[in-house]
């Protein structure tokens, strides 16, 4: 028998299949369609501090081979999460992965902390946000604050963290480092690349908020090659993502180097995108004869 099994800054997930941040909710709907036991793993929608409504419509734009989302973070608020969320979560086997946001270190810290006394097995942590003191520039671009702000949550995440790297910089590999040396766990990576789409008969943007991220098919050949140069750069697990449709693709990743896939946008297209993907895997490992899924990792032989 072939062992899916992966193990995440020791957590051990039942298979490298993680439902990404945004695409999922909190797993109620998808669960009407299969258990949520066949998945590894969770993260849920994002979470921040308080409610938030998200941006005014229209926010979702599709795109060849994608689409661009200015949401906003629309959520219930961590606090709601644990109490009405979280105990349907704790039904399965599925890990669960808390995925926070914030304008503040301290907001993160202060989720951090809220989460880490709950039965929440890891922490992601969404650094693509603004840092509204430091003009609104986000928390991800820059590798001193991914330090900072990573050493920062670490005092008071008593769960495995992982740094969710943004791809809208120069070298992902110095984020990358910098999430390393803050103290993080684990990286998850692609977030969204930040697009624009707009309607030549008005002549204005499709989203209200004239920009979003684009995610989806088109983004998977920069994903792919970010994850295998973040691999050459730090030592802690990589979960990998972006464009993510099929088993091929996530072996993609794995043999760039993650240790695990998440699958996103590609659940608004079938809704058992992430069953699908772990079948192609099998038949992957099947044909290959391949008995543990942990050997892809890394498995890529560049020229």
């Amino acid at each position: 028998m072939a062992d899916y099994r992966v193990k995440i800054a020791g957590v051990e997930f039942e298979n490298p299949i993680i439902a990404a941040s945004g695409s999922y909710g909190f797993g109620r709907e998808y669960g009407q369609f299969y258990s949520l036991d066949e998945i590894g793993g969770i993260s849920v929608k994002g979470l921040t501090l308080i409610p938030r409504e998200g941006n005014d419509a229209p926010r979702i734009a599709e795109t060849p081979m994608g689409i661009l989302n200015s949401v906003g973070l629309q959520n219930p608020g961590v606090d709601y999460f644990l109490e009405h969320e979280l105990p349907f979560l704790k039904q399965f086997k599925t890990k669960v992965i808390a995925n926070i946001a914030g304008n503040t270190i301290e907001e993160y810290c202060r989720m951090a902390e809220k989460i880490s006394d709950s039965a929440v097995d890891m922490i992601e942590m969404n650094i693509s946000c603004p840092n509204v003191k430091e003009g609104g520039v986000a928390f991800g671009v820059c590798p001193a604050t991914v330090e900072e702000i990573t050493h920062a949550v670490r005092q008071y995440a008593k769960k495995p963290l992982i740094v969710k790297l943004s791809p809208n910089v120069t070298d992902i590999t110095e984020t990358a480092r910098a999430a390393e040396a803050g103290g993080a766990d684990a990286v998850s990576l692609i977030n969204t690349l930040t697009g624009m789409a707009i309607d030549i008969h008005t002549r204005r943007p499709i989203l209200h908020n004239n920009i979003g991220g684009l995610s989806g098919p088109a983004v998977k050949p920069v994903a792919v090659r970010m994850v295998w140069q973040v691999r050459q750069a730090v030592n802690i697990p990589i979960i990998g993502m972006g464009g993510i449709s099929g088993g091929e693709d996530a072996v993609e990743f794995l043999l760039a180097g993650a240790n695990a896939v998440a699958v996103g946008t590609h659940h608004f297209v079938d809704p058992m995108a992430a069953v699908r993907v772990m079948e192609g895997i099998k038949n992957y490992m099947d044909a290959y004869q391949i008995e543990r899924v942990s050997d892809l990792t890394g498995k890529v032989q560049p020229y």
